[in-house]
């Protein structure tokens, strides 16, 4: 499969190696557009509240029932470039602003499925770029036009967002409940700068999960949940008014960094030995427990005979504790992590009103709660079965995401595709003003734009053609709101039904889908090499480079 080029001689000259394969012009085109639609197909029916659930088995056998759009893209091991670069958007959107994982693959698929109809009438692609990019920023500024101002201390407006992020998943029936355990915790680790811009740091908020109980019996810690145990059983499993020191040093006696021998001629020389090893580790102890300390969490190992004298001394103590909790909890106790014992004073140990070990499940866990003013919080997750706790983790994780976005962007839109019905139908106004082949883009755009209330209304079992109709007419009546009720099957005010999103989400759907649409349209040539050099390096397969047989079609 080299490719052969003609030279003045009339000879022919190899340009790539043996085993290659190139697809040209309209025929790349067609494979990269195709690849895009599929994947917007495989997550297009999880959009929205009456949106299906996809149940994913990997190669080891592990379930996954999802209907995260980022989640069900990462688990799927997709093998075209264009479709990897479609799941590349749904997780920079994930990572970004947390929630329209699916909206933005959907709405990219659109924008490429619109965009073929203009190629195959010879619509240069560079023309459809250049009206999808002005598009997209005056998309943004009609977004920016309608928005809603929120205040940080808005606690009930801040919850709706978050129940709107979680009307789509397994957990809407307790949304009321996570939504209030979320907007608390992020309103907790939220940090106002000087110049009065909020900063939310999702690490401070640290998220266990275990199943057993049900989701109801979820709950906020206002400090934090060490998946570990009290180290000695003469310990005290509780301890109220806890005076807490976070150490990052082993409570051992250090092995010296050079071979060193003692020769030991008789019982009480060993004896020497051992009792001035012990007076060193009752000393380390004393050192501690002088301070005041009655909790222990150290980073590193505690030896057999400090961990006797600590539970002499009544002191909780727990070991090996990662570095991420150490820093956790310093934020929630306000204590210092100390590295060297001799640094340790009253002032460096943290507080908390309680500190004990609790069964959860068929594992001891201690909890550490009740801290003054915490920056960093636990929120605990239970629930039926490791499934359902899988699923929960993941739309607490997006309501979260979604609150941040709020706490540090503080504008929202309605949700039920009503905005980009809006952008859509402002957008058709405003095509008059182009010229040339550029307006046929724009129109192209607003009705991709489209798609998002479209898909919602099918997946709800509505009638595409009645829904769109109605639609457009009570938007160009100016109830800009108007969007799709999924959960009643009908065309509502959003606002009235308080379904929120923050405006962030929304530009980063508009941005990322129309990126990767212009990129891939722009594509029309596609190498692909083999994986070894020459012949002998073919897949059984007999494609190029790991390629199935049927070529760049083949790979999804």
């Amino acid at each position: 499969m080299s490719i052969q080029t003609g030279s003045a001689g009339g000879m022919p000259v190899l340009i790539l190696k043996e085993g290659a394969s190139e697809t040209k012009g309209k025929e790349a085109q067609k494979n990269n557009i195709n690849a895009a639609k599929t994947v917007a197909e495989i997550v297009r029916t999880s959009l929205g509240p009456r949106g299906m659930d996809k149940m994913l088995v990997d190669s080891l056998g592990d379930v996954t029932i999802t209907n995260d759009g980022a989640t069900i893209l990462k688990e799927i091991d997709v093998q075209h470039p264009a479709a990897k670069m479609m799941v590349e958007i749904s997780k920079a959107t994930d990572n970004e602003v947390g929630d329209g994982t699916t909206s933005v693959v959907v709405l990219a698929g659109a924008l490429i499925e619109k965009a073929e109809e203009l190629i195959t009438k010879n619509v240069h692609p560079t023309v459809i770029v250049d009206g999808y990019r002005k598009c997209a920023v005056k998309s943004i500024e009609l977004l920016n036009n309608i928005a809603i101002k929120v205040t940080n201390n808005d606690k009930e407006q801040l919850m709706k967002i978050a129940k709107t992020s979680m009307q789509t998943k397994l957990v809407s029936k307790e949304s009321d409940d996570l939504a209030s355990i979320v907007v608390t915790a992020a309103q907790q680790v939220a940090e106002t700068s000087s110049s009065g811009s909020t900063r939310v740091d999702l690490d401070d908020i640290k998220v266990e999960k275990k199943s057993g109980g049900s989701l109801k019996d979820t709950k906020l810690v206002k400090g934090i949940v060490l998946d570990k145990e009290v180290v000695h059983g003469g310990m005290p499993k509780r301890v109220e008014k806890a005076k807490i020191a976070l150490i990052n040093s082993a409570l051992e006696i250090e092995k010296t960094e050079f071979d060193a021998k003692l020769n030991i001629t008789s019982p009480e020389q060993m004896k020497r030995f051992l009792d001035e090893e012990n007076t060193m580790l009752k000393s380390m102890v004393e050192k501690i427990t002088g301070t005041g300390a009655n909790v222990i969490i150290c980073q590193k190992g505690i030896d057999d005979i400090a961990q006797h004298y600590l539970a002499k001394a009544n002191v909780l103590t727990v070991r090996r504790v990662k570095e991420s909790d150490m820093t956790k909890l310093a934020r929630a106790t306000g204590a210092r992590v100390i590295n060297n014992l001799d640094d340790l004073s009253s002032k460096d140990l943290g507080s908390a009103d309680l500190v004990e070990e609790r069964k959860v499940e068929t594992d001891k866990w201690v909890f550490v709660e009740g801290c003054k003013n915490p920056k960093s919080v636990t929120i605990l997750i239970r629930g039926g079965s490791q499934r359902v706790v899988d699923e929960a983790e993941r739309s607490i994780h997006d309501a979260l995401m979604v609150t941040k976005d709020v706490l540090e962007k503080p504008l929202i839109v309605a949700g039920g595709g009503s905005p980009e019905a809006y952008v859509s139908g402002k957008l058709r106004e405003w095509t008059s003003t182009l010229t040339g082949r550029e307006q046929l883009a724009a129109e192209k755009f607003s009705d991709a734009l489209e798609v998002i209330p479209l898909t919602l209304a099918e997946n709800a079992g509505m009638n595409q053609i009645d829904t769109l109709a109605e639609l457009r007419s009570k938007q160009n009546k100016g109830s800009k709101w108007a969007g799709i009720d999924a959960r009643n099957s009908r065309i509502a005010d959003m606002s009235k039904i308080e379904i929120f999103e923050p405006l962030s989400v929304k530009e980063q759907i508009i941005k990322s889908a129309t990126e990767v649409a212009s990129m891939l349209l722009r594509i029309d040539d596609v190498i692909a090499s083999s994986k070894s050099g020459g012949a002998g390096g073919m897949p059984p397969g007999g494609g190029a480079g790991g390629m199935p047989p049927g070529g760049m079609d083949g790979m999804m």
